[in-house]
């Protein structure tokens, strides 16, 4: 009898992984028809280098995240250029037409690999992120990586592409007028501001530039060059270029004594072990706490039954050190919705001071590996209240309908308005605050009543009241893989209106 052998199926890369080789295939295989298009559109990519070189001294030294062909870094005059790009055929193609300058096939998350080399030196004078922030997975995790390829000195230019050209970049896709690209993150300049500000870099200008991108002789640079900088025309120009330094980090504060994690469960049997097993350990103790909230399937007892396994399981073997650990508690609601699952939660968070309180939805469409940069920002004094914006990147395809995605950024500009702090996502329910600050806002919810059942905007409201400094944290959001979600968007539509009209009254009309 002949022996069989089994294999175990290889794991699946990460998310971050996945994507950037997505990116690497895309681009190696489509090399061809994305030089001929920069080819097609040469006056702009020309007239994009001519911009960025107004902020560039020559005989500087440069790095430019996301060469391409390295025309850009060319035109720049470097004494010391370097590019870095994850398309091997683009490094190929740069390396071959200027051999004077020094390319490196990588992505642009792993750019902290160049300090170890002679490339980076003392570090380099200007970085280039020309069109490279919507193709990152992760923004944050790129941006604290440009910190260790940086001298006290160093300025971050930033270019970026309107939100309001989409349809004519769509459109230019599907008549193959423009070589079509992967999905990318629409970032509009007060995200990218925030998004700087998050990793300690300071705006110095931001500029918008190029109304008419198509090269017509005499026309082209009429247009761009004297009428797109003129005030409110300048707003409907196709790029923005963002001028950045390094502030250094001399507000970083220890670790939090205790990160709890509040978890209301409705329906989510099927969620609440893979959730556990992806949440990590932040602080000095991170506690999660479920509160269950009157399902109708078995959820309750799959969170006794999980809690129970946790908290039994051995910690580690025989002579080896203890292993930080979660600290699990579960709870049922006898009140009704979220926002009273969400005070419940909060009663029973056992640290002391120092804490960190998080709120984060069992439906595992935020992914529990994205809490520990919130916790970072409130550690950092960067915010007071970090509110999940879902969004910033591309989103699973069924992740959020239609009209869903219209009154998230209905609702966005009107708390904007309302609150007078830029709010780009009010319905993402991760939301990060510390024990005191939470414990202000209860104490003054009088003022509002007890009128929220979603719990976000009872603590959105109350900290707007106490001019607590709000900051959008991007996260990813994925398509639910078990169970349907508790929102139904019309009924909870017109609650949600109602609660905006009684902040007006009580937060802007006083």
């Amino acid at each position: 009898m002949a022996e069989t052998t089994t294999t175990s199926a290889s794991p699946l890369p990460s998310p971050d992984v996945a994507h950037r080789q997505s990116l690497r295939t895309f681009g190696q295989s489509r090399y061809a028809a994305l030089k001929a298009s920069r080819r097609r559109h040469g006056y702009f990519h020309r007239y994009l280098a001519r911009l960025v070189a107004h902020h560039v001294v020559p005989g500087s030294r440069v790095l430019d995240i996301g060469c391409a062909g390295g025309d850009m870094l060319a035109a720049l005059k470097p004494s010391h250029g370097v590019g870095i790009d994850l398309n091997p055929a683009a490094i190929a193609d740069a390396r071959a037409k200027y051999p004077e300058l020094t390319f490196h096939d990588m992505a642009a998350e792993d750019v902290a690999r160049l300090a170890a080399t002679p490339d980076a030196g003392p570090g380099f004078d200007y970085i280039i992120l020309s069109g490279v922030l919507p193709q990152l997975y992760d923004l944050h995790t790129t941006l604290e990586a440009l910190r260790t390829v940086c001298h006290e000195r160093t300025r971050i230019i930033v270019c970026t592409f309107s939100r309001l050209w989409q349809p004519v970049i769509g459109l230019s896709e599907m008549t193959r007028l423009k070589a079509r690209v992967p999905d990318e993150s629409w970032i509009p300049p007060y995200e990218v501001r925030s998004l700087l500000a998050q990793c300690d870099f300071s705006i110095i200008t931001q500029k918008h530039n190029i109304l008419w991108p198509l090269g017509i002789p005499l026309l082209s640079n009429l247009v761009n060059r004297w009428i797109a900088p003129l005030p409110l025309i300048n707003h409907l120009n196709l790029c923005t270029l963002t001028v950045a330094r390094l502030l250094p980090r001399s507000n970083r504060l220890d670790t939090p004594k205790c990160v709890s994690i509040i978890v209301p469960a409705r329906n989510e049997s099927g969620n609440i072990k893979p959730l556990l097993d992806r949440i990590p350990l932040m602080g000095e103790k991170t506690e999660v706490i479920f509160i269950e909230g009157h399902s109708t399937d078995d959820t309750w007892a799959t969170i006794q039954k999980a809690v129970a396994e946790y908290n039994t399981a051995p910690v580690a073997g025989p002579g080896d050190p203890l292993t930080p650990r979660l600290a699990l508690s579960c709870y049922q609601q006898t009140g009704r919705g979220k926002g009273d699952a969400v005070r419940l939660g909060f009663s029973k968070a056992t640290g002391g001071g120092g804490d960190i309180l998080m709120i984060l939805d069992s439906d595992l469409s935020v992914p529990p590996e994205e809490l520990p940069r919130f916790v970072d920002l409130l550690a950092r004094h960067q915010c007071e209240f970090a509110n999940g914006s879902r969004l910033v990147y591309p989103m699973d395809k069924h992740a959020m309908q239609t009209l869903n995605m219209i009154a998230n950024k209905m609702f966005g500009w009107m708390f904007t308005y309302l609150l007078g702090q830029r709010i780009r996502d009010t319905l993402c329910g991760t939301k990060v605050l510390r024990r005191e600050d939470y414990e202000k806002i209860a104490a003054n919810r009088a003022y509002f009543g007890d009128f929220d059942p979603f719990g976000d905007f009872d603590l959105l409201f109350g900290a707007a009241r106490l001019n607590l400094k709000i900051t959008d944290v991007p996260v990813h959001y994925k398509q639910r893989t078990y169970g349907s979600t508790n929102i139904s968007r019309f009924r909870h539509g017109f609650m949600l209106l109602g609660m905006c009209a009684f902040a007006a009254r009580k937060i802007k009309f006083i």
